[in-house]
């Protein structure tokens, strides 16, 4: 496939055969033979569209994904086109799998041109219980371009799409299954996408019913400006139109929000008094939003603290860092530290995307904290035993849940004084 930009786009609507990838990709088949489409074509494909959410069977299907990726690829190749849809991944092979993602791939006649994982994992289906969200946002080179893509639940969430309109995708592939009772949802979402981003959105939904859900279909191909180019209906259906990178181009010619990042206000707010972070995360929990708590003295930042706090971040909607005082450090590590004073280290640790709030604590260990704040999450290190963590029996009696972080970066503060003393 040769093109500086996607001849067409489409989809292939169909009711999924809950837990049986052969009648699926029959099924796949049968609707690119009668479609017969343009070489060059983008076609997007259903969320897990070999089996859907079959959780019992979960780690059985990911086994078979790299067997229903050569079964793409090789139909790729047979109409020179590509194929995007999302199947399960095993995450982190080397080490035995040890969870999946809901991934959306690309695959062409090359082969697997890239992929994303899902980002946000829906509630209410529990996929966070079963899956891993992902952590990349880049968009994937094609033949066609830079493409972007979102999968399903990830729709409602436009900072997603935006992100990767501004680093160049032309286009965003969105793989779901989403419902017939929020049908209206998806048809909004789907054209904001576009209009806000000013970009085509090639969008393929379920039909039918799948697992005892109803699935909305309304498969839809919009263009840049919010005009929807295609759409299906509720039933089984292929499709395919045509696409004009000039349709995009005179859109941007007008104005370009897509392009517009202003950094946001400053992080001096992040820092906070108990009381005050109280009242905000109250409001946070009334969203059902998820607290995760983590602590230390985090003096001279550096990659372990950085890595140890995304990671922390990934395990909850909201991260609060609970900030040793001076005086506090001064106990734990001797009269010669902090090299740095709480208030620049909690400046710098404000200064990072991943970090919500920092609340400065006094006493030698945060259990205080920890019992006002009553996190969903209590973040520590790896090397800490889950029965030696402090405030772990309370949230655990409380319903939360303890997370254990390896560090990536064998760095450490003492260390790095070290190095430091060994120049002088």
């Amino acid at each position: 496939m040769s093109a500086s930009f996607f001849a067409g786009a489409g989809f292939l609507q169909f009711e999924i055969v809950f837990g049986d990838p052969v009648a699926n990709l029959k099924k796949i088949k049968g609707l690119l033979s009668q479609m017969d489409p343009q070489r060059t074509t983008v076609i997007a494909l259903p969320e897990l569209w070999a089996y859907g959410f079959d959780y019992v069977h979960a780690v059985g299907h990911a086994d078979k994904t790299p067997h229903l990726l050569q079964e793409l690829i090789r139909l790729a190749a047979e109409y020179d086109v590509l194929l995007a849809g999302s199947l399960l991944e095993k995450i982190g092979e080397e080490q035995g799998g040890s969870s999946l993602g809901n991934t959306l791939y690309f695959v062409g006649p090359e082969g697997v041109l890239g992929r994303y994982r899902k980002q946000h994992l829906f509630p209410p289906l529990q996929e966070h219980l079963h899956f891993s969200p992902g952590g990349s946002l880049e968009s994937v080179s094609t033949p066609g371009g830079l493409v972007g893509g979102l999968v399903c639940y990830d729709l409602r969430f436009p900072e997603l799409a935006r992100r990767q309109a501004f680093h160049g995708a032309r286009l965003v592939v969105v793989s779901a299954e989403w419902p017939a009772v929020r049908i209206d949802h998806w048809q909004a979402l789907l054209r904001a996408r576009a209009i806000e981003n000013q970009i085509f959105i090639v969008a393929a939904n379920s039909c039918g019913t799948t697992d005892g859900v109803e699935l909305g279909g309304t498969s839809m191909v919009i263009g840049p400006d919010g005009t929807v180019l295609l759409q299906a209906g509720v039933e089984e259906e292929a499709g395919t139109v045509g696409l004009d990178a000039e349709d995009l181009s005179a859109v941007r010619a007008q104005f370009c929000p897509a392009g517009e990042r202003p950094r946001p206000a400053g992080d001096k707010g992040k820092v906070i008094l108990l009381p005050r972070l109280l009242d905000e995360l109250a409001a946070i929990r009334q969203q059902k939003g998820r607290i995760a708590f983590t602590n230390g003295c985090f003096d001279i930042l550096h990659s372990g603290h950085v890595a140890y706090l995304e990671q922390a971040r990934s395990a909850a909607d909201c991260l609060v860092v609970g900030l040793n005082s001076d005086a506090s450090v001064q106990v734990l590590k001797g009269p010669s530290r902090p090299v740095n004073s709480e208030t620049d280290r909690a400046r710098l640790l404000a200064a990072l995307a991943c970090v919500d709030y920092i609340v400065i604590f006094d006493l030698d260990t945060p259990s205080d904290l920890i019992r006002a704040i009553m996190p969903d999450v209590l973040v520590k290190g790896a090397d800490w035993a889950e029965e030696d963590i402090v405030g772990a029996q309370e949230v655990k009696a409380a319903g939360g849940r303890i997370v254990r972080v390896a560090f990536e970066h064998d760095q450490s503060t003492s260390d790095v004084i070290a190095r430091i003393r060994s120049r002088e």
